[in-house]
């Protein structure tokens, strides 16, 4: 079985990645996609993020309905930062009868080459790349094991929802409606 693997912060998890998510699952030979719910990326700072715990649970109420998606804690339990390396080679020797794929928007193929081990997640794994706006050109895209997949041009931001959710502006179809009632009944990002 192949599985796509969304590595992100989900904060908060949107439509633009269910859908991303879906078209893998819908126009690849990728069988199914896992959200993996990063406590932390060595790119972000932390202060911006919610717990990693209300993240994972925002994901599971986005995709609960939907057999071919899955969200995954996996992360939580290693040392951090995570590096998505680390979390790769774990899972495949959990998994040893899945063959896992990197899922990355083209915004991060140019800073891709700065990533740990990079190149051994291109020869071991291969990625799957999705359009992304403003998107900066790179020579990993020539790279064999880049696959560049048709998707919709999604420019939906989490820092924008967050920012609507501070201003007490709907966030109605921005994300699914039981995330956005997780985040009004606990009060995220107020």
């Amino acid at each position: 079985m192949k599985i796509g693997l969304f590595f992100g912060s989900f904060n908060p998890v949107h439509i633009g990645h269910l859908i991303i998510a879906n078209v893998m699952v819908e126009t690849t030979d990728i069988d199914k996609v896992w959200f993996v719910v990063s406590p932390q990326n060595p790119f972000k700072k932390r202060r911006s993020l919610l717990h990693e715990f209300d993240r994972f649970d925002m994901v599971n109420s986005a995709i609960f309905d939907n057999y071919n998606l899955r969200a995954i804690d996996i992360e939580f339990n290693m040392p951090r930062p995570s590096y998505t390396i680390d979390t790769l080679v774990y899972l495949t020797e959990k998994h040893p009868d899945y063959s896992f794929k990197l899922i990355i928007g083209e915004d991060n193929l140019k800073s891709f080459p700065k990533w740990k081990n990079h190149d051994k997640i291109l020869d071991q794994y291969g990625l799957y790349v999705y359009p992304r706006p403003n998107s900066k050109p790179s020579e990993v895209k020539g790279h064999p094991n880049v696959r560049m997949v048709e998707a919709p041009m999604l420019d939906i931001s989490a820092t924008f929802i967050r920012n609507c959710v501070k201003k007490g502006q709907s966030v109605k179809y921005l994300v699914p409606d039981s995330v956005e009632e997780m985040i009004r009944g606990k009060k995220f990002y107020m």
